[in-house]
């Protein structure tokens, strides 16, 4: 992933969803991604630019540190982004190999920071008068590694810029708030074994599903179909790393875009719970024409159709889940807006379920989903979620549980607004359910930050801006007690 301007406010957006307590000390960081004139990946760009570090975690939980020489201090190897950099986890990882020798391959990234930094810092550069360089700030993005084994590491010092290495236990940190968070850590844990796997999708709103080889004992699945992937080998710095390689060996597949869709859990034919990352990209390929070399044909599937298949519950669930919230737009010019004929039939409608939860003050609870969502990126919404196989409250408490750690009761919920909604013409119509909760236990927690960034309650005479319009409008009739509305039908 190049280093963009969305990659990297994604990247900080996601860190602020763990620690948000954060955000007020990052307000500098905030506002120079605020500035989208402004290359905050260039070392040249004096208002503040960003740098990546490698927080490296040896087998006896010491922590790497360098002399850097131009400042005099004993730091963490990292140092300025370069254009050929694919990810900022990339960059620390090009840092510490080129400051230390130690190559990517000697280290892991930590479970659950593959792609997330596990510590931000801003600190002052002061000028450089011989390099024509003013005072300016550093936004240091810091990625956590594990080394594999320390006495088989060959470590060749950068002269120019690094006088010495040291492994220093936690306590002794330079780094106040990389030291806080490295305390919390179970340093002698042993990483989980991870796996990633490709959402694949094309613009007819179909998935490309893979069949494995009917082999049982040797390969997990046998004989199902299942999304392309596999574990992370030794050469993987990332599991983005992991899922294109994958990709590339099984298929022969090169795909420009990858998104981190969020982590699955799988259960082995040894009943061990396994955790997959999902990264989810389209093509509008023929899988026909592709090289496989493992198992034994590809193929596009409707999310309709997957009963048909021999399929796990967990991929036919995800597949589902991602076709019922991402409207897939068509090829080609989009069809005039017509008045819909009588349908020859029946035609499903999405049931989505939303909670409107309002304090004794009048303001009400909305959520602002990750820059990342197939449905909404960077946007105000209700806490809201599809049904499954449940009956509407039922959906209703599981989401706000799930969500935000919000305890409601059956007997304390009641419908306040339906809006039937429907987006392009094409795109399946939708009856959006709204709940009000007369009370509730517990305060929003960010339980799923893959989701949500953020929660807030908001006066309904001055919502936000950025509000999905259905939202807007149900929140309006709710305050004036209409019961039902309409938007997006052809008049």
């Amino acid at each position: 992933m190049p280093l963009s301007h969305d990659h990297i406010r994604t990247t900080v957006e996601t860190y602020l969803a763990r620690h948000p307590h954060e955000r007020e000390q990052l307000g500098g960081l905030l506002d120079a991604l605020d500035r989208t004139s402004d290359d905050i990946a260039s070392r040249s760009t004096f208002t503040g630019h960003i740098t990546c570090g490698a927080i490296v975690i040896d087998p006896l939980g010491h922590i790497l540190h360098v002399l850097h020489l131009a400042s005099g201090k004993v730091l963490a190897p990292g140092g300025h982004t370069e254009p050929a950099d694919e990810s900022l986890a990339a960059a620390a990882l090009r840092e510490l190999h080129e400051e230390t020798g130690i190559p990517p391959q000697s280290v892991t990234a930590w479970p659950d920071y593959e792609t997330v930094p596990f510590d931000i810092d801003i600190h002052d550069i002061d000028a450089h008068q011989g390099k024509g360089e003013p005072g300016h700030q550093h936004f240091d993005l810091r990625f956590l590694f594990r080394l594999h084994a320390a006495d088989e590491t060959p470590v060749v010092l950068q002269k120019e810029e690094v006088g010495g290495i040291e492994w220093r236990p936690v306590d002794r940190v330079t780094s106040p708030s990389l030291r806080e968070k490295l305390l919390k850590l179970p340093l002698q844990a042993e990483p989980e074994t991870a796996n990633a796997s490709a959402l694949i999708y094309n613009n007819r709103g179909e998935y490309l599903l893979h069949l494995r080889d009917y082999l049982p004992g040797q390969i997990w699945e046998p004989g199902m179909w299942s999304l392309l992937g596999g574990g992370r080998e030794p050469q993987d710095a990332t599991l983005e790393h992991t899922v294109r390689r994958e990709l590339a060996e099984e298929a022969g597949l090169d795909l420009a875009d990858l998104t981190p869709l969020g982590t699955e859990y799988a259960t082995d034919d040894a009943g061990a719970t396994v955790p997959i990352a999902i990264y989810a990209g389209r093509w509008n390929g023929d899988p026909r024409e592709l090289h496989l070399t493992e198992g034994v044909m590809l193929a596009w599937f409707a999310p309709d159709d997957l009963h048909r298949l021999r399929i796990a519950d967990t991929t036919s669930d995800l597949v589902r889940r991602h076709a019922a919230s991402f409207p897939t737009p068509q090829s080609g010019p989009e069809p005039k807006e017509e008045r819909l004929a009588s349908p020859h039939g029946t035609v499903p409608n999405i049931i989505g379920v939303h909670l409107y939860l309002e304090r004794p003050d009048g303001t009400v609870l909305l959520g602002l989903r990750h820059p990342n969502s197939v449905f909404a990126p960077s946007t105000w919404h209700a806490l809201a979620g599809h049904c499954e196989q449940e009956n509407a409250i039922a959906c209703l408490i599981r989401e706000a549980h799930e969500e935000a750690g919000l305890h409601i009761e059956r007997k304390d919920v009641e419908l306040v607004h339906v809006v039937h909604h429907i987006g392009k013409p094409r795109n399946p119509p939708r009856m959006g359910l709204f709940f009000r909760a007369r009370t509730w236990h517990g305060e929003p927690k960010l339980r799923e930050p893959d989701k949500c960034t953020q929660w807030k309650f908001w006066d309904p005479a001055a919502l936000p801006d950025d509000l999905v319009p259905y939202t807007r409008l149900a929140i309006a009739k709710i305050q004036n007690g209409e019961l039902y509305s309409e938007t997006g039908w052809p008049t």
